[in-house]
């Protein structure tokens, strides 16, 4: 069964750039084609890719509006087809490690950072990402409140460092108005690493073992 990893979709090339970097990490675990689609904004949808029995896994942060209603929409009525859990707190190992990077010191105000949502469930898995990282307050780029800037000025008025940790998964405008948000350090996107990778694979191979039994 073919793998199509399913992502959002975004004009900045760079986006566009992690999405085959994450793929081509996906394809040396697997020796099935492994096929890219979006939920939104880019061409091929998920609708033009799932075209036979495969294994769909979104790639996303959460299971927002897209991962719950856009991307079954898509698949329709079609047989041999499974759709897995998103990537979602399999990140958070990587968000860690990108704090580091980005230069994080013990002692840190940490805050997380999330694009925002109107979905609930989507809200509610980064609060869970705020929690498994030590962050004390969650702020959003768009959508939800508090609003990131708010919530790093808020921290900086009682005297800390303020680390921002990207709930994020690849670079675009969002990450962009992190720059500006006024903390002292910002952590890169999630992006193309091998523990997202190894998650995607893992996730590929417990719904086809699925799959399989039932058949």
């Amino acid at each position: 069964m073919k793998l199509v990893l399913a992502f959002h979709g975004t004009r900045d090339p760079r986006g566009v750039a992690v999405c085959e970097e994450i793929a081509d990490l996906v394809r040396v675990q697997v020796n099935v084609p492994v096929l890219v689609a979006f939920a939104d904004v880019l061409q091929p949808d998920v609708r033009a890719v799932v075209d036979g029995p495969c294994v769909v896994v979104p790639v996303f942060l959460a299971a927002g509006y897209h991962v719950r209603v856009d991307i079954p929409a898509q698949i329709g009525v079609r047989s041999g087809v499974v759709v897995t859990s998103p990537l979602g707190l399999d990140a958070v190992p990587v968000v860690r490690e990108r704090l580091v990077e980005a230069g994080f010191r013990r002692g840190d105000a940490l805050v997380l950072a999330a694009a925002g949502s109107s979905d609930a469930r989507s809200l509610a898995t980064a609060r869970r990402a705020a929690e498994m990282l030590g962050a004390s307050a969650v702020g959003y780029v768009a959508t939800a409140a508090p609003r990131i800037a708010d919530v790093v000025a808020e921290v900086k008025a009682r005297g800390r460092r303020v680390a921002v940790a990207s709930w994020l998964l690849a670079p675009g405008v969002f990450h962009g108005s992190l720059v500006e948000c006024g903390a002292d350090v910002v952590s890169a996107p999630v992006g193309a690493h091998p523990l997202v990778a190894d998650a995607l694979v893992r996730k590929y191979y417990e719904a086809r073992a699925l799959v399989l039994r039932t058949a």
